[in-house]
C-alpha cells in the first residue's frame, strides 16, 4: 500500500474584529462561488503560514499577523488527489482594505452572515472556525457516484 499521494493544499483565513465583524469575500470563481473567507493556493516550498498571510493580503490588501491553524477541510478531488484547506484565524491585522481580481472584500457583522449566499459548505466551516469541539470538516466519496457525503469531527 502506497504512503504517498498527489495532495494539493490551500488554505482560507477569518479575519474578525473586536466588534463581533467578521472579513468576507463575494467570490467570482464559478466553482466556488459565493461569500467567504479569502485565501488560496500554497505555493511550492511556501510554508502553510506564509501562504495564507500571502493570500489575505493580495486578495485584501490587509497584512495579518499570527494566523492561528483552527482546523482542516479536506476531500478527494475526482481525479485522485487530496484536497486540503487549512483553516486559520486571526483579529490582528493593519493596511487598507481593497479588493481584488478574485472578489469584492468587505466587513459584516457575524450575525448577518445568514443573510448572504454563501459559497457550498460554507456555514459547515465556519462552524469549524468557531468551535472548541471540531478541527476537520472532510468530504469523502460513497461508492462510484460523483457526490460527497460530510463529516465533521
Amino acid at each position: 500500500m502506497a504512503r504517498t499521494e498527489k495532495a494539493i493544499f490551500t488554505n482560507l483565513c477569518m479575519v474578525y474584529d473586536d466588534r463581533g465583524n467578521i472579513l468576507v469575500q463575494d467570490r467570482k470563481n464559478p466553482d466556488w462561488k459565493g461569500v467567504t473567507f479569502p485565501g488560496g493556493h500554497v505555493e511550492k516550498d511556501e510554508s502553510f503560514t506564509d501562504a495564507v498571510i500571502r493570500e489575505v493580503f493580495e486578495e485584501t490588501g490587509l497584512t495579518i499577523e499570527h494566523p492561528i491553524l483552527c482546523g482542516v477541510k479536506q476531500f478527494p478531488t475526482w481525479d485522485g488527489e487530496r484536497y486540503v484547506v487549512f483553516l486559520y484565524k486571526t483579529n490582528r491585522f493593519s493596511g487598507e482594505l481593497k479588493s481584488s481580481d478574485e472578489g469584492e472584500v468587505f466587513w459584516i457583522s457575524r450575525c448577518d452572515l445568514k443573510n448572504y449566499e454563501v459559497a457550498p459548505d460554507f456555514h459547515e466551516l465556519v462552524r469549524v472556525f468557531e468551535a472548541d469541539d471540531l478541527s476537520e470538516f472532510y468530504l469523502y466519496r460513497d461508492g462510484e457516484e460523483k457526490t460527497y457525503k460530510k463529516r465533521m469531527m
